[in-house]
């Protein structure tokens, strides 16, 4: 499944995701706005990935101050994105 996800609290304002609605598996990611490089990083090591894993690995990571960041967000939407 397609969708975009709007972030909140980063640089990146918008993370378009797509996730195998029968096996988890994410398809691909593209982060709009935040540090380019590493947000395509993001994108590139999380594709092929099962939602449930990268969520593990990537929720409540922190960017300096702020509470949240580009791989939590991206965290966020796939939980939204899988219903879990």
């Amino acid at each position: 499944m397609k969708t975009v996800y709007e972030t909140k609290g980063t640089c990146s304002k918008a993370i378009e995701l797509d996730v195998d609605d029968a096996t988890g598996i994410i398809n691909s990611v593209q982060f709009y706005g935040g540090c380019a490089g590493n947000t395509a990083g993001i994108a590139q090591l999380v594709r092929g990935q099962k939602a449930e894993d990268v969520i593990s690995r990537l929720e409540g990571i922190t960017c300096g101050l702020k509470p949240t960041s580009c791989p939590d967000q991206l965290a966020r939407a796939l939980r939204q994105v899988i219903g879990k």
